[in-house]
């Protein structure tokens, strides 16, 4: 335990009150330095943005100095100091950073070596910026050291005069340098004379920038991270895009919907979202969730997420099937060719060729009725499927071995009611999502990011609880799920790059979504936003082929009320 006697600062202010107030003064406005430096020392650690950082740090330098102005660099990959702010308060000037001016071009960054390698130690910025030395000069126009001939020049073009400056590297928590703060003219208070910057001012200065380097860095270091996070969903997505383009421009795409349905949200004045107010965080926490929601399909084969026709698997079997129509129509020549040659009766001749061109032209029927069966499509119906079973029992001759013509999973395939997967390929699809919640909530999203997992995983969600994988209902969701839920479905039905379907038009988009405002597949009031706003139109404008792009009668969508629900 310490032996030094516990101090008591109000006694000795009141002893110096009545023996010296000049030193109470002087204590007292370090006091008011020190604690105006603590608190900027928060401030700057709390601050996120950059500019609005360096802006804070220019200026708590010239108001701990009382300088006239100030100028801000940053050190560049290329070993030069950029200006990334300008201030002159006599002047009116503001420049960079946060202000509405930006710095201008003829403002080049200043070199730290020469062409030689060896280092600018002419300019005052650069010799500290390569050196970290601290330099507290007078007077400008006395000094024959560094080159001040473009501060003279702006002198001369502005009626101005540059005379004290003080210029302090900032090094972060590794003593690299990675900017420098340079003052200039501090201004006695009482006189409003330019004075020379003191030792104590650069004492509280060189402070400051130990304080502004790992305010800068954190946030550099911070920037750098999440550029690393979005490089990194970005790579999923190319890869995403690899395996499939067509999901691929789906990833990029529904970010861009559920951004502008969430905006529409953030500026509602009335109704249920008149208190929902979306922060950055909140919005950048829906963008990666929109960009990450089919990450799970890339664990799905392509050849299920490609489909194209019910019989591709790898490659599309319908050539091997118009391959056996080829079979069967050679053997149906090979044995009207036999049955020729075994007889010379003209009547029986005549009923041979009807009998072989009826069967070519049965082949040719039958085949070309598979192909349009392989396709796919909205519906198909029962006497359709019973015709697919029939010609399948047909037989051929395959590898010595006499088999049915169609197997029973091809039957199965080409019998398919709509679209071209199976259910066992769409339980794979689907089950994609169930992939996509597992694989994001394996990973350490920081706090602003934690409902990505929920927010990306609950597209395929209903607000009656019949989508999957969880069964949801509307409470059991957030907002921005169920503006998930709508972009997903609205992009899909808008995309034009599927191999398994053509793009629908807007007024075909929008009447089957209309369906799902009425099921209670996707959030109604939701839903009115992304009409009455014209959500939907901003999007195609700047998405969709011109030949897509209909009139939509808004007001019909808009009166479609969700049935009423079976309590």
């Amino acid at each position: 335990m310490s032996n030094t006697p516990f101090i008591n600062r109000s006694e000795i202010k009141d002893y110096l009150a009545k023996v010296d107030p000049d030193v109470l003064d002087y204590i007292q406005q370090c006091e008011i330095q020190i604690d105006k430096l603590a608190e900027i020392g928060y401030q700057l650690s709390s601050e996120r943005h950059l500019p609005t950082l360096l802006n804070a740090i220019i200026e708590e330098g010239m108001r701990i100095t009382n300088a006239d102005g100030g100028t801000l660099y940053l050190a560049t990959e290329d070993d030069r100091l950029a200006f990334e702010i300008m201030k002159t308060k006599s002047l009116g000037t503001d420049m960079g950073g946060i202000a509405d001016m930006s710095i201008p071009d003829f403002l080049y960054p200043v070199k730290l070596y020469l062409k030689d390698g060896t280092p600018n130690d002419h300019m005052i910025s650069a010799h500290v910026g390569v050196s970290g030395e601290t330099l507290n000069i007078p007077d400008a126009y006395e000094n024959e050291v560094f080159d001040f001939s473009g501060t003279k020049a702006f002198d001369s073009k502005n009626n101005y005069r540059s005379k004290s400056f003080l210029c302090i590297a900032m090094k972060n928590h590794e003593n690299d340098i990675i900017g420098v703060l340079q003052l200039l003219n501090a201004i006695d208070p009482v006189t409003e004379k330019i004075i020379t910057f003191s030792e104590d001012m650069q004492k509280l200065i060189e402070s400051l920038a130990s304080q502004a380097a790992v305010a800068i860095t954190n946030v550099r270091l911070i920037e750098g991270l999440e550029n690393l996070l979005e490089s990194f969903i970005q790579l999923i997505a190319d890869a995403i895009d690899e395996k499939s383009p067509y999901t691929g421009g789906h990833c990029s795409r529904v970010p861009v919907l559920a951004i502008l349905l969430a905006e529409k949200v953030n500026q509602c004045q009335e109704g249920l979202f008149a208190d929902v107010q979306f922060s950055k965080e909140d919005m950048d926490e829906l963008r990666i969730a929109a960009w990450l929601h089919d990450v799970g399909k890339i664990t799905t084969p392509e050849y299920v997420v490609d489909k194209a026709t019910k019989l591709e698997t790898i490659y599309d079997r319908v050539h091997e099937l118009n391959a056996r129509f080829e079979v069967l129509k050679r053997d149906a020549e090979i044995k009207y060719l036999i049955a020729v040659a075994e007889t010379s009766d003209k009547d029986k001749l005549k009923q041979l060729k009807e009998d072989y061109d009826a069967s070519l032209i049965q082949l040719e029927s039958d085949r070309l009725f598979l192909n349009q069966c392989n396709t796919g499509g909205e519906f198909m119906a029962d006497e359709l499927k019973e015709r697919v079973h029939n010609i399948a029992r047909q037989k051929i001759m395959l590898n010595g071995e006499e088999q049915d013509l169609l197997s029973e999973e091809w039957v199965m395939n080409l019998n398919i009611s709509r679209g071209t997967l199976s259910n066992f390929e769409r339980d794979k699809i689907n089950d994609h999502i169930t992939v996509t919640i597992n694989m994001l909530e394996k990973l350490p999203f920081p706090k602003h990011l934690k409902r990505v997992p929920e927010f990306a995983g609950g597209h395929h969600e209903t607000m009656i609880g019949t989508g999957y994988p969880k069964g949801l209902k509307k409470e059991d969701m957030s907002i921005q799920a169920r503006i998930m839920g709508i972009a997903d479905i609205f992009e899909a039905l808008t995309a034009s790059d599927r191999p398994y379907k053509k793009g629908k038009t807007l007024s075909e988009a929008m009447r089957i979504m209309g369906f799902f405002k009425a099921d209670h597949h996707i959030d109604a009031d939701l839903f009115d936003i992304f009409l009455s706003e014209g959500i939907f139109q901003t999007y195609a404008e700047e998405y969709l082929d011109p030949k897509y792009i209909d009139e939509v009668n808004v007001q019909k969508y808009l009166d479609i009320k969700p049935k009423e629900l079976d309590k």
